[in-house]
């Protein structure tokens, strides 16, 4: 680990636009410390490949923080009782979890304070969000604001925390063809909200949606790896990979 470098708490869910998000901060020479939860969601494929994408990508540090929202409920994807939407779908869907990036960040900013990192980076993004409120540039800046009001850092040491969302305003195919001029490798994310142990992507819910629409029409190889049957939305004029 490089102590010269600046060090960023990096948001990593194991899926694509997070797996960028990471590329993007190590490309502006962070010293990157990753995080990721053990929510209660449906499958653990995308922790798995949150450990392969640190492995791959070679961070400061990896962890991943258990904590239950699934014992609060509200939400497909911590409620296996509870269909996933297909798209199209309008509103707030049902895949949206009750204040999980409040708490995520929320996380990231305590172990920010802990590394005396002053850098939070997370791949939310207000284009393809699938209208979740917490993905919202308003909801960044608030949280930004709060971090600077409730921290000793902030407060004592006048320090100023910033909470970089590098994705906000892009499309899916702009977020894919960033991540290939800087090297991810997207084979090894896992995006779906019904993906199988092993990662494979189900082809039909929202998350499938946005990802096989982003890759063709980005003009770039899907490498994502599919359940049999997953037809719906894996096909593209580049084929697969």
């Amino acid at each position: 680990m490089n102590e010269d470098k600046p060090r960023a708490v990096v948001l990593l869910s194991g899926g694509l636009d997070s797996t960028t998000t990471l590329a993007i901060a190590q490309a502006q020479d962070y010293s990157c410390f990753a995080l990721s939860f053990d929510y209660g969601q449906r499958h653990a494929a995308e922790l798995a490949a949150g450990l392969a994408i640190t492995k791959l990508m070679g961070v400061a540090e990896y962890r991943i923080l258990r904590i239950g929202l699934d014992d609060l409920g509200g939400s497909a994807l911590t409620d296996i009782t509870r269909p996933v939407p297909e798209p199209p779908s309008e509103g707030i869907p049902a895949t949206y979890v009750p204040a999980r990036n409040t708490v995520f960040l929320a996380y990231a900013l305590a172990y920010a304070e802990v590394l005396s990192a002053h850098d939070i980076f997370i791949g939310v993004n207000a284009v393809d969000y699938s209208g979740y409120p917490d993905c919202r540039p308003e909801f960044i800046t608030a949280f930004e604001h709060m971090a600077n009001l409730a921290t000793k850092s902030a407060v004592q040491d006048h320090v100023r925390y910033r909470v970089h969302t590098p994705l906000i305003r892009l499309t899916k195919a702009e977020i894919i063809q960033c991540g290939k001029r800087l090297g991810v490798n997207y084979s090894i994310t896992v995006s779906c909200y019904n993906a199988d142990e092993t990662g494979r992507a189900c082809g039909h819910c929202d998350a499938c949606y946005y990802r096989a629409t982003g890759f063709r029409e980005a003009g770039i190889t899907d490498p994502t790896r599919y359940q049999p049957g997953a037809s719906i939305y894996t096909a593209s004029p580049v084929g697969q990979g």
